[in-house]
Parts: C-alpha cells; structure tokens; sequence
C-alpha cells in the first residue's frame, strides 16, 4: 500500500479527514466574523500606513492562496458527500422491486444513454409513456 494512500481506523485517510474539519470551521459563523474583522484590520492598519505597496502584494498573496485552498477544500468535501448520496440512493433503487435497475449506474453511462433515460422519466412523468409493472395508474 502506498503512503499517500494509508487509511485510519476510521477508513479515511488522515488528508480527507482534515480537509473536512476544515470544511467544518470554515462553515462557521465566528469563522467567517473572524475572517471579516481580520480583513478590515487589514485595510485600516494598510490605510494608515498609506498603502504600501508591499503590505499589498503580501494581502494579494494571502488572498489567491487562501482562496485556492478553500477551492480544495470544499470540492473534495462536496464530492465525498454526493459519492455518499449517489450510494444512498443506488441502496434504494436496489431495495425497490419495481425499479429500474439500469439507472443505478446512470452516472458511467454514456451521454445519449443518459438523455434517452431522462426523456423516458419525462414521458412516465407527462403520462405519455408505459408506466413499470405493478404501479397504481
């Protein structure tokens, strides 16, 4: 097993798990107050002392590298949450006997798949199309 792949006794490895505690503090109110007093210190602290121009580019640097970041952060978090929820939702179609159990894996199927299967569901939905064996009309 590779290094960058070690999981704990939780099952995660320890980079998702901080990437999520950081998703959590950063999705919090005092968080985001924090963030905005620090900001407008910034500017007041930049205001008098003029503007300099190198106190602006170091802001700057902070800015795009924190924004990066939390770029990261939130795309691996909301990620792992729909892979969750996409496997939530394969457990149930699976456990319904009249589902269709060729939209479990919908999401690898090829794009006109994809549009044939949702023009179907419309047409079911319209009531222009066949409804599946066993459901009240």
């Amino acid at each position: 097993m590779s290094r960058g792949s070690r999981t704990t006794s939780t099952g995660r490895r320890p980079t998702s798990r901080l990437l999520h505690q950081l998703d959590r503090l950063s999705s919090t109110s005092w968080f985001a107050l924090t963030v905005v007093t620090l900001d407008l210190l910034w500017v007041l602290f930049s205001l008098w002392l003029e503007f300099p121009t190198r106190l602006e580019r170091i802001f700057q640097t902070m800015v795009a590298a924190f924004t990066l970041a939390m770029v990261f952060v939130i795309q691996h978090t909301q990620a792992r949450e729909q892979e969750a929820t996409q496997r939530k939702l394969d457990e149930i179609l699976a456990a319904l006997p009249d589902a269709d159990n060729a939209v479990i894996n919908l999401e690898d199927a090829p794009d006109d798949h994809l549009r044939a299967t949702a023009r179907k569901h419309r047409e079911v939905r319209d009531g222009r199309g066949p409804r599946a064996p066993g459901r009240a009309t």
